[in-house]
């Protein structure tokens, strides 16, 4: 080829280069991402992108990710998951059972994996934990018998512990106020259930607490009580009532305790279903999975200013100790 020729050549292929990085990108997989609040403040996220590199994803090199968020707005929901499915992801990612109510029955086809703190099973995600069989699945942070471990931990370090205010949105489909009830009455506590669906209903809680003469509130994890754990908090702290709560975020925001699941490392664990889907997996065949490991974490300075001197082999068995 002369060089004149050569030249041509080099230029047509010039003037096809953005159709071919076009089209490249277009054949980069697509992941979909719902968020109750947004990239920057939500942990999980950042968690899940780490797991997510580690299995050598890298944005805008190997994979594409479309973000959509509610900022904490949940009527903003239903039209951002339709926004989100009109651009035809390979698999859709949703952090929330209240987000991804919105996400599932929009479509049978598109694979959904999720991250739920509520019953998969109840909620109509799944059939079965074993067998989903549909086009979604992926990890819920409850556990059942949690309930009655909390309460045994309770009873354990607070023995004259008889009144416990407990805190749960009724909404959110789980079996953790009927696990408590049943450990309360092996251990000698009345429960006093008080329903937390928005966020005026904590000041009536709050006074069915002190009515009650409770030496503990329990708080059911929810969107809804996670949000007020600020009030919550700071209500058993003025009031001297201990606070327990579900997982670590109760206990490093005040709570005298916390027993869960460590729901960033499930978050972080996301990454593999998302790569197994990306792979060929498909949701119907990939069991909707539970913790099995949990953390007691204990916040010494919350017992402290409560006047609580905690056992040692309390603290011993904790994984982790907030000084």
């Amino acid at each position: 080829m002369d060089r004149r020729n050569l030249l041509l050549a080099g230029i047509a292929t010039a003037g096809l280069a953005p159709e071919l990085l076009r089209a490249q990108t277009t054949q980069m997989p697509r992941l979909g991402v719902l968020l109750y609040g947004n990239p920057q403040s939500d942990p999980n996220i950042e968690s899940f992108r780490r797991g997510f590199r580690d299995l050598g994803y890298i944005e805008g090199k190997n994979i594409i990710i479309e973000y959509r968020y509610a900022d904490g707005r949940p009527e903003r929901l239903p039209e951002l998951a339709e926004e989100l499915l009109r651009l035809k992801p390979d698999v859709v990612l949703a952090f929330g059972g209240d987000v991804v109510v919105h996400v599932h029955p929009a479509t049978k086809t598109i694979p959904v994996i999720f991250a739920i703190s509520s019953d998969p099973v109840q909620s109509g995600l799944v059939a079965s934990m074993s067998r989903p069989g549909g086009n979604a699945t992926g990890f819920t942070f409850l556990q059942d018998q949690l309930a009655g471990k909390r309460l045994f931990l309770l009873k354990d370090l607070l023995p004259r512990t008889t009144n416990v205010g407990f805190l749960y949105n009724p909404l959110h489909l789980d079996n953790e106020l009927r696990e408590a009830q049943r450990a309360a009455s092996d251990i000698g506590v009345t429960l006093y259930p008080t329903e937390t669906r928005r966020p005026a209903d904590f000041e009536r809680a709050f006074e069915e607490a002190k009515r009650v003469n409770a030496n503990a509130l329990y708080v059911v994890s929810s969107r809804e009580t996670v949000a007020n754990v600020g009030r919550i908090v700071d209500f058993g702290m003025k009031n001297n009532i201990p606070v327990v709560g579900g997982w670590g975020t109760w206990a490093q925001s005040g709570a005298l305790f916390s027993y869960g699941p460590n729901v960033l490392e499930i978050a972080r664990r996301l990454g593999d279903y998302v790569d197994r889907v990306l792979k060929g997996a498909k949701p119907a065949d990939l069991p909707a999975q539970q913790p099995t490991r949990f953390e007691l974490v204990v916040n010494v300075r919350t017992a402290d200013r409560l006047g609580l001197k905690l056992p040692e082999a309390f603290l011993l068995q904790a994984d982790k100790v907030i000084e």
